[in-house]
């Protein structure tokens, strides 16, 4: 398989009991379908992830196809942590995220707290409309 970011080839990891590809080049990761909320469960799935979150950059605004069926993937933003969004396919399920997302995804810290709020203000992913709502305020000052 082939990564969908850099088209590296993709090499297989254990963690834990799961099996997850990741690439020789850029360091993303490929879930298959269920496989990325499997591992957020483990004790040792930070390790998967090579990365570094702050490294974990938005290289390019185009689409990505899916590593197993070509398909244009969806970009997703993670629910708890807004800053945080990756890409999945809808046809396999499966899910692509860049090196360090995956390890940003496990921790919920007070840096995240800011970047969601820095989202929130420039309007959400869309960025139409400025807003900081008083869910999202709550969620910094706890």
């Amino acid at each position: 398989m082939h990564c969908p970011r850099c088209h590296a080839e993709m090499e297989t990891g254990l963690a834990e009991v799961l099996e997850v590809q990741r690439c020789t080049r850029c360091g993303g990761l490929w879930f298959d379908e269920f496989e990325l909320e499997d591992l957020k469960t483990h004790r040792s799935a930070e390790q998967v992830d090579t990365g570094h979150a702050d490294q974990a950059t938005r290289r390019s605004q185009q689409q990505l196809r899916c590593p197993k069926c070509r398909t244009l993937m969806l970009r997703v933003v993670d629910r708890e942590q807004p800053h945080i969004w990756y890409e999945t396919c809808e046809v396999c399920r499966g899910s692509f995220l860049d090196a360090g997302e995956f390890k940003d995804l496990l921790h919920h810290s007070f840096a995240d707290r800011i970047k969601d709020l820095l989202v929130e203000l420039k309007g959400g992913r869309s960025g139409k409309t400025a807003k900081l709502s008083p869910a999202m305020l709550r969620k910094v000052l706890q």
